[in-house]
């Protein structure tokens, strides 16, 4: 370390102020934040200081995301055997993932990274840790076989649109990640639908007899009212210990709850993730879920009589609510907001999924239109509070 330390005091002054690469000086501040750390910190004894800073808080995040990959990885690969009739042992599953997941990934990562650079060398200000999460969010929301042409141009939008034009890291009210999904998702919604969620390592043509592709929410929107929803689901392989365990076809990183709660757990140990928005969120959603049950009928859309257990595993609930709902930037800062922020959230994704059967998931715009409302909620709980203070007496 000491020799890491020593060769960056060398290199430091081609990028000092005056110098040639001063331009170029956020690069080397990032290497040098990422190697070691920031020199940019607080020395005042007014302000709070403690060990936690951008980096390690976006690397814990980063960390708490690692289950959900690895896992997504060897999903993809295992839906993309299952389909082509191959063998399903670990070492060729998990290779047969990486192949496609892997390249997502450096994809997000270098398109958003450039963007992240240039838009650091040209404000003259360094180049925030923020993308690491953005950049690993991103491609988890995506299915396993989506072009990477359009991956660029899905994380282009993100931080682009989603965060610069905004100020960077810290100014944006929209969730990155998410603006890029929707971006994805409203502009190419054939690749990102249907039968897309399984990659195919061979042509459809050759696959085994029988093989669907859907996801369990995609059965469900399909079931024809007054049909049994429940059935058709277990009828096409779906059960709550698939759901739960994750291999199924879905999203890259959001078909394992289990693997969402074990993030969720390292967030919540180290305070990173708001427990206050991610519970706001459970119980919104259950509630929500338990008053569409008492009010199905016979002629009502299948997803009115699905229960809370499995309208929670199915989907990207869990991912959302642990680590799209809870972005420091997007959501309100004060406790009590958070816990109307989560409340909404909640309530309004299971709406958006149960009334619409076109959309038979809503997290996505349910996060993304209460990042519009974060500030209003914010404003209100604080002038509620105001107004309970005492007034000065003279």
């Amino acid at each position: 370390m000491k020799l890491v330390i020593s060769l960056l005091k060398k290199q430091e002054a081609l990028f000092a102020k005056g110098s040639k690469l001063e331009r170029f000086y956020p690069l080397f501040e990032a290497l040098e934040s990422f190697l070691v750390s920031t020199k940019l910190v607080t020395k005042n004894q007014t302000h709070i200081r403690d060990a936690i800073d951008t980096k390690r808080y976006m690397i814990i995040v980063v960390l708490a995301l690692i289950p959900c990959t690895l896992f997504g990885i060897y999903n993809a690969g295992y839906q993309a055997h299952l389909a082509a009739g191959w063998n399903l042992d670990f070492i060729s599953v998990f290779l047969t993932g990486a192949r496609y997941v892997v390249p997502i990934i450096l994809v997000s990562y270098t398109i958003g990274g450039l963007w992240e650079t240039l838009f650091a060398v040209v404000r003259k200000h360094e180049i925030n840790e923020g993308f690491l999460v953005t950049g690993l969010l991103f491609p988890l929301t995506c299915p396993p076989n989506l072009p990477l042409w359009q991956v660029a141009l899905g994380i282009t939008f993100g931080v682009v649109i989603g965060k610069e034009v905004f100020g960077g890291t810290g100014r944006n009210f929209l969730n990155p990640a998410l603006t890029a999904r929707a971006f994805v998702f409203f502009t190419y919604p054939v690749q990102i639908s249907g039968e897309v969620w399984t990659a195919l390592p061979v042509a459809k043509e050759k696959l085994i007899d029988g093989y669907s592709g859907a996801t369990a929410l995609a059965v469900a929107a399909q079931t024809s009212i007054g049909s049994n929803v429940m059935n058709t689901l277990k009828e096409a392989g779906f059960t709550l210990y698939k759901l739960f365990f994750g291999l199924i076809p879905g999203s890259i990183g959001e078909t394992s709850v289990f693997c969402v709660l074990l993030g969720a757990g390292l967030l919540l140990l180290t305070k990173i993730g708001s427990w206050r928005i991610m519970l706001g969120s459970l119980i919104g959603a259950i509630g929500t879920v338990l008053l569409f049950n008492l009010c199905s009928g016979p002629d009502s859309l299948p997803f009115y009589h699905i229960g809370p257990f499995w309208q929670i595993y199915m989907g990207s609930f869990a991912f959302a609510t642990v680590f799209m709902a809870t972005d420091p930037v997007s959501a309100p800062d004060l406790e009590e907001s958070k816990w109307v922020y989560g409340l909404l959230i909640g309530s309004m994704g299971m709406i958006i999924r149960v009334v619409n059967p076109a959309y038979p998931e809503g997290w996505m715009l349910a996060i993304l239109l209460m990042n519009v409302f974060a500030p209003l909620i914010d404003h209100i709980i604080l002038q509620r509070k105001l107004k309970k203070r005492i007034p000065n007496v003279i």
